[in-house]
């Protein structure tokens, strides 16, 4: 599979776009923050944060069912953003766009609906190990309930799904066929696969997986396809009709909106037939106490007073990036990870977990005799913002057999010389802990 945004020459200026991020004129610890914790969050350009301010100042209001000038302009706005989304992942309706909490709110909603539709006991629900807790647990909770089992795809010493291969064929369609076109032994799938639940793009190892081909096969079996797509939005274009997927999850925090937002894409088709997640306001048509019914799509799934500062902000976002170009936003990122990798391997006792061929920009590294903890302690009090910990993928961790890794995540904003600074502060901090 080859990357799907080259990696291009950046086509604008990183002091540009660092100037549109109030943030980075912040000081931690008396020096210049350098934030290289992206894949937990993102940081907001100016823009959004005006936009957020601009609907709580001007048009605070609740939406749908007003009559008042207020109400109408909020929706408007609402559901302007909804189309922002349904445009940018190329959904073929706006009522596909079902907003959430973020994209565990929606992992949550497509295990509990998609477990009360499809699953009874002896099926399978097959993930990866490379999941987020939250692509993890909602399914091990629809299996409990249901009687199903959870099936895991292995991980490669490189942080890769470890499938079958037939040298000389396609991997779409056949990925896991033989010449003859019967089923391999050695498929993740069986009969009794339901569901496919997989990450697009490891928060842990930034590894892009091959969803496209996967969600092919998947199709030719009857599964139903679900992709957790927070650490793909912010790097590679999305378009949800040409993978082909059934669900696809992603949040807003991570794609420089605000938090506590988030998308749910489903395909009208399965949406139509999956049973409502939360009731309250909004998502009825009629209540009586003897019955109820539901409202089309996508309120059905929307119930009570959304986060509308937080769907207007997302919508915003979603226009920043395409105005500053994923392409070169990508190249950026790639260049920063190419460099970071070459000279973190300078560091005597460095391993990088997870070298996967196709990555985006996320790197994660232990360091022998070192602890994670310790190092990023040591990181933050030179102004540098790195994650560690199990990054909440601890099946991984232990696949790997470590406690954790100190992960740096890029962003467009970041620059050659800020991971120059980030790998000094590296060496210094892993000659003082080695004392």
């Amino acid at each position: 599979m080859s990357n799907p945004i080259p990696a291009v020459k950046p086509v604008f200026n990183t002091g540009e776009i660092r100037a549109q991020f109030p943030i980075l004129r912040e000081q931690v610890h008396g020096r210049p923050l350098i934030y290289f914790d992206n894949a937990a969050t993102g940081q907001k350009p100016q823009r959004v944060i005006e936009a957020v301010d601009r609907y709580y100042a001007t048009i605070n209001a609740n939406v749908h069912r007003g009559v008042h000038t207020l109400s109408n302009l909020a929706t408007e706005a609402q559901e302007a953003a909804r189309e922002t989304v349904r445009a940018h992942i190329n959904a073929k309706y706006p009522h596909e766009v079902i907003f959430t909490a973020g994209t565990t709110a929606s992992l949550n909603l497509a295990a509990a609906c998609l477990g009360q539709v499809l699953l009874k006991p002896g099926d399978e629900v097959l993930i990866s190990g490379m999941e987020h807790h939250a692509n993890i647990v909602p399914w091990q909770l629809a299996c409990d309930r249901h009687g199903a089992t959870l099936k895991v795809i292995p991980i490669t010493e490189e942080g890769e799904l470890d499938l079958p291969v037939i040298p000389g064929l396609p991997r779409n369609p056949g990925l896991f066929t033989g010449q003859s076109g019967q089923a391999r032994n050695d498929s993740p799938f069986t009969d009794r696969t339901k569901i496919l639940a997989i990450t697009h793009v490891s928060n842990t190892l930034g590894t892009i997986n091959p969803v496209k081909e996967l969600i092919a096969e998947a199709k030719q079996r009857g599964i139903i396809t679900v992709v957790d797509g927070a650490q793909a939005v912010p790097h590679l274009p999305v378009d949800v009709q040409d993978l082909g997927c059934d669900l696809y999850a992603f949040s807003g925090h991570k794609m420089y909106g605000p938090t506590g937002i988030g998308v749910l894409y489903g395909r009208e088709e399965l949406l139509e037939c999956m049973p409502p997640w939360q009731g309250g306001g909004e998502m009825i048509d009629r209540v009586t106490f003897e019955k109820t019914t539901y409202a089309k799509l996508p309120f059905k799934f929307e119930a009570g007073t959304p986060h509308i500062a937080g769907i207007i902000g997302l919508g915003e976002a979603v226009r920043w990036m395409n105005d500053t170009g994923m392409a070169a936003m990508a190249a950026q990122e790639l260049a920063l990870l190419e460099h970071a990798t070459k000279e973190l391997l300078q560091i005597d006792g460095l391993r990088i977990i997870g070298t996967a061929k196709e990555k985006v920009g996320v790197i994660s590294f232990v360091v022998e005799g070192v602890h994670h903890y310790d190092l990023g302690t040591l990181l933050d009090q030179q102004g540098i913002a790195v994650r560690t910990g199990h990054h909440c993928t601890q099946p991984l961790m232990d696949r790997f057999g470590i406690s954790g890794t100190t992960r740096a995540s890029f962003a467009p904003f970041n620059t050659i010389d800020e991971v120059d600074m980030m790998i000094a502060a590296t060496m210094r901090a892993v000659k003082m802990l080695r004392r």
